[in-house]
């Protein structure tokens, strides 16, 4: 895994190296997948939809044949890194770090005290559609498997298919409230004593 050629030149540390790389985004729209993740110093095979963004890409390693949808957000802020043969799917968000915090004490824009970073890490072999979530801190296994709309904030061992417990709960109370209607309608139809 290699961190992106784009990092070692672009930094987001002052505004006219923050408009090179806005400027360097801007000029990929008009490429193929696999040459803008080239222009973005992606290894071998790698390709890169539009609208796709690295944050941070100086923090960020990459697999080689990742495949990275339209509109992914990968914040690398706290640290990234993505397997081999790995793909992200569209509009997928994976996170590194998080601002609630800075947000909940009403301090947005006056200080970053409060940003928690998290190394985030993605194994190889993993499919992640689209659009889910990746939490900051999560560590993803090889062979993962993430359905769409998923949102991920647990680390998931080698080979798991993710499923969301909150969407299991969901299922089980709408059977239970199923059943439930089909006990009411046996004790109305019992004889009354």
């Amino acid at each position: 895994m290699t961190t992106p050629a784009f990092a070692h030149h672009i930094s987001t540390e002052s505004p006219s190296e923050l408009r090179q790389q806005i400027l360097g985004y801007a000029m990929t729209e008009t490429m193929t997948d696999r040459e803008r993740a080239q222009f973005l110093g992606l290894p071998s095979g790698c390709r890169m939809r539009e609208r796709a963004k690295i944050l941070a890409p100086e923090k960020f390693t990459c697999g080689k044949n990742v495949w990275i949808g339209e509109g992914a957000v990968l914040d690398a802020q706290g640290g990234l890194s993505i397997g081999d043969e790995t793909q992200i799917g569209l509009n997928v968000m994976v996170w590194s770090h998080s601002s609630h915090s800075q947000a909940l004490k009403g301090e947005t824009g006056s200080s970053r005290d409060r940003i928690v970073y998290k190394a985030t890490k993605i194994g190889s072999n993993c499919f992640i559609a689209g659009p889910s979530v990746i939490l900051p801190g999560v560590t993803i296994g090889n062979g993962v498997l993430i359905p769409p709309m998923s949102v991920v904030s647990e680390d998931l061992p080698n080979g798991t298919i993710f499923r969301d417990s909150h969407r299991d709960m969901k299922k089980l109370q709408n059977r239970v409230e199923s059943l439930e209607k089909q006990i009411a309608d046996l004790h109305s139809r019992l004889p009354k004593i």
